[in-house]
């Protein structure tokens, strides 16, 4: 059980669950659309930048990458640029690999990428690796206020 897992069923939320066999080091998302049998664009990462007016996590498809500019533009702040992994695994509590939008340690902004709608349902981290959550586009935005708009 993570506290992402924990926090969505403390919400009443409708997710579900997709454990896999994790073997890779790099390239999470696309070893976790591998193992699941599903679209890599349906496979959301999570990542976390930061600038002057501090952190901001983005969610886009593993297929894709991090517009850091609409990524700004979107959260309200002047310019961001990409954490490093060890500061991200900090802020987080998560692993690389296994960081979850959800239970972070600190509740940050978070954007997700508009191409999420259009997915009935979108896979993120659980918490650890070999584990993704089934969630849809709409829980993102209620359960942490995120803001969706195109930043890949």
């Amino acid at each position: 059980m993570t506290p992402a897992i924990l926090f969505l069923e403390k919400q009443h939320a409708v997710f579900t669950l997709h454990p896999y066999e994790c073997s890779a080091q790099d390239d999470f998302g696309a070893h976790a659309a591998s193992q699941l049998h599903v679209p890599l664009n349906q496979v959301f990462k999570t990542l976390l930048t930061e600038g002057e007016q501090g952190a901001v996590v983005a969610l886009v498809p593993s297929s894709s990458k991090v517009n850091l500019k609409r990524l700004a533009k979107a959260a309200g702040v002047k310019k961001l640029e990409m954490m490093p992994p060890a500061k991200a695994e900090r802020l987080t509590g998560y692993k690389v690999g296994g960081i979850s939008p959800f239970a972070q340690k600190k509740r940050l902004i978070t954007v997700v990428d508009a191409s999420a709608l259009q997915h009935t349902e979108i896979l993120v981290s659980g918490g650890k690796r070999g584990l993704s959550l089934g969630v849809s586009a709409d829980l993102l935005q209620n359960l942490l206020d995120a803001v969706i708009a195109e930043i890949a």
